[in-house]
């Protein structure tokens, strides 16, 4: 990458944490214009630096699509939303499991004893939402565990994403609490920046020829 595309990816990437402050404190301080201004430009900021790292195009079309879920979101399309996100997961998954670093059943097991032990407590306020929210939160965890194969970097950012999806479906079943709206967007833009850094990273690693 040259001096020019670096600084450009700097300048990117220092939009996307500002928009990123600017939405979590609207959030706290309840200012509806600046939330509404600012959610809209945190995928596409981060879709926009991931090119300027060379991420690879389903990494992409996963931001593209994390980016239409929060815009149906934010238009109270639950179930439309559900559906962007869980195409957004599946191109994680694509992208993870086409070159896993290590696989283990450790964390298959102990992410698979946190979907059961989730979905068991939300269960009885969910409604008919009940399956949905099961099945997106299976391909979830999914993307949780094989962002942890991948490498340590994405892991984490699978767990940051697991954990504000949860927090959402908290709010579904009807357990909501202060605070809540503020800790899923930090957890969400901080997840999907590791997520998409730690996959552009390796990729540069490997193809600098260093060891992964």
């Amino acid at each position: 990458m040259g001096l020019t595309g670096m600084a450009r990816g700097r300048r990117v990437l220092a939009g996307y944490w500002g928009a990123t402050v600017v939405h979590v404190a609207a959030i706290v301080a309840d200012v509806k214009v600046l939330k509404l201004a600012s959610k809209p430009a945190l995928m596409p900021l981060l879709w926009q630096w991931s090119r300027t790292q060379g991420a690879p195009p389903l990494l992409q079309a996963a931001l593209l699509a994390s980016a239409a879920g929060d815009l149906l979101l934010e238009a109270d399309q639950q179930l439309a939303g559900m559906a962007a996100f869980a195409a957004a997961h599946a191109c994680y998954l694509a992208v993870f499991l086409a070159d896993p670093a290590q696989r283990s059943w450790r964390v298959l097991a102990a992410y698979a004893a946190l979907w059961a032990a989730l979905i068991a407590i939300l269960a009885p306020g969910l409604g008919n939402q009940r399956i949905p929210v099961a099945a997106y939160a299976l391909l979830l965890t999914a993307t949780a565990i094989s962002s942890r194969w991948h490498n340590s970097r994405s892991g984490l950012g699978g767990a940051l994403f697991l954990i504000s999806d949860s927090l959402i479906a908290l709010r579904m079943a009807g357990r909501d609490f202060r605070g809540r709206g503020a800790l899923v967007m930090s957890t969400y833009t901080i997840g999907q920046y590791l997520i998409a850094s730690g996959v552009t990273r390796q990729d540069n690693l490997t193809s600098t020829g260093h060891p992964r």
